[in-house]
């Protein structure tokens, strides 16, 4: 991988005429490089608000509307559109709202940087995820010839109604205007300078797997694929009690200890299952999915004889649940095989219960699905037994704003283990009805993944 660490000046000034805004690093802006390269450097450059600078022919939907871009500085909301249920799947965050893909189609544009609006509505986490998951050293795999931005960058909702006040206008009728098909972008009269040194760094990571061989002479040619990832944040900034170790017990240690446990379970049948088992630790999701994807670009079994992929991304730490969460609900015939075994186990099934937060598109099944391979992602339930309703939510937010992605993600003594236990279960019992069906699953008619899924089988019987 290339590491970059990027030295970021501590004040980012834009300007407009003899006026001036200046976000201070960390507190109000925070950016890395788009490129591997010592040196980077920003002149003059024109920030132009984009709306959501999404680009999606299926619904009717272009934010750029074939303006010049080259050399912009493009402001951008998080998320997709998300008002109208037959419009970007409504509430349910799609590809199209993830961090990742805005800087790809900023890009696309030949832009020379891009700023994401924080809100916490919109990102489905506080500022300080974005502070610590994107300050320090950042890895990538070795860049190709693909488009890259200079500067990627988030800055606070607070930041960005004094960048756009600065530019004449106001954020929330620059919001109102992205609402609609016809928002055109919206030249703000502001620029910005920066440069910047990138330390660069090359070092070595692993994804590690075992493989248990199938039994049946000609399925075990395909395989089934579990993955959890064995990183996280590493040493970086201290919090206020001075820890400066993420620990990332429950993201991703939990996902890690549930794999094992279902490697040992596979090993310990008399007899392996028809189709092969592979369980794959993968290095530097938080990096960006880095591990998955490069297994993807160089898998062991070639992605048209991959079966199914079967994510775990954190655990259940408080309790047993009624309900099983599983993301990926309605994409493929995998939904039969879930609510198969979970009512096996007494509970019901239930799609992503956070659909804003487009988990589908953040963990590691995201890589196999793009390759066409039909994906689940358990995460954890919500209706704890011996609970109130909404007991088992406020304890993921509670989650998701004091520990996800900071030293307090630590193991504590009030863990429960019994309901990640029945999620082990459940993924061990799918995995193997899988492995021994006749057929591989496969995605819905019409599904983003399912021309991928054909075209990857058809390589693989070449």
């Amino acid at each position: 991988m290339v590491g970059v660490t990027a030295r970021m000046p501590q004040v980012w000034t834009f300007a407009r005429g003899s006026s001036r805004v200046s976000l201070k690093w960390f507190d109000q802006y925070i950016a890395s490089s788009g490129v591997q390269n010592p040196q980077v450097s920003i002149r003059d450059a024109e920030v132009v608000f984009v709306g959501y600078g999404i680009q999606a022919p299926e619904y009717q939907w272009d934010d750029f509307k074939g303006q010049d871009l080259r050399g912009k500085i493009l402001l951008m909301l998080n998320n997709d559109p998300d008002w109208d249920p037959a419009l970007f799947a409504g509430k349910t965050r799609l590809y199209y709202g993830r961090w990742d893909y805005k800087y790809e189609s900023a890009a696309r544009q030949g832009a020379a940087g891009a700023i994401i609006i924080h809100t916490q509505a919109s990102a489905g986490y506080p500022f300080q995820t974005v502070q610590t998951s994107w300050s320090g050293e950042q890895f990538e795999l070795p860049a190709r010839n693909e488009p890259r931005l200079q500067v990627r960058s988030w800055v606070a909702e607070a930041a960005a109604r004094s960048l756009v006040t600065l530019g004449g206008a106001d954020l929330d009728q620059l919001v109102a205007l992205a609402k609609t098909r016809d928002f055109r972008p919206v030249p703000l009269g502001v620029t910005t300078s920066m440069a910047f040194e990138n330390r660069i760094t090359r070092v070595e990571t692993a994804n590690v797997y075992g493989l248990l061989t199938g039994s049946d002479p000609s399925l075990r040619n395909e395989v089934v694929v579990y993955t959890a990832h064995h990183d996280h944040l590493g040493i970086g900034k201290p919090d206020k009690t001075g820890d400066a170790i993420y620990n990332g017990a429950l993201d991703n240690a939990t996902g890690v200890a549930q794999l094992l446990a279902i490697a040992a379970a596979f090993k310990a049948l008399p007899t392996p299952p028809r189709r092969s088992v592979l369980i794959l630790f993968v290095a530097a999701e938080e990096q960006g999915l880095l591990g998955s994807q490069y297994f993807v670009a160089h898998p062991t079994f070639p992605a048209g004889r991959i079966a199914a992929n079967i994510n775990y991304d954190g655990g259940n730490i408080w309790g047993r649940t009624r309900d099983a969460t599983y993301i990926g609900k309605g994409k493929s015939t995998l939904d039969a095989v879930v609510e198969q075994v979970a009512g096996r186990q007494g509970r019901h099934v239930e799609a992503d219960q956070f659909p804003d937060r487009g988990y589908f598109y953040r963990s590691d099944q995201f890589e196999f699905a793009k390759a066409g391979v039909p994906a689940v992602y358990f995460d954890t339930g919500t209706d704890f037994i011996g609970r109130p309703a909404q007991w088992g939510k406020e304890q993921v937010e509670r989650y998701e704003n004091e520990n996800y992605h900071q030293p307090s993600d630590e193991i504590r003594p009030d863990w429960n283990f019994e309901g990640m236990i029945e999620d082990v279960r459940l993924g061990f019992l799918v995995g193997l009805n899988i492995a021994d069906a006749d057929e591989m699953p496969r995605w819905n008619a019409g599904d983003e993944f399912e021309a991928a899924r054909r075209a990857e089988i058809a390589k693989s019987k070449k």
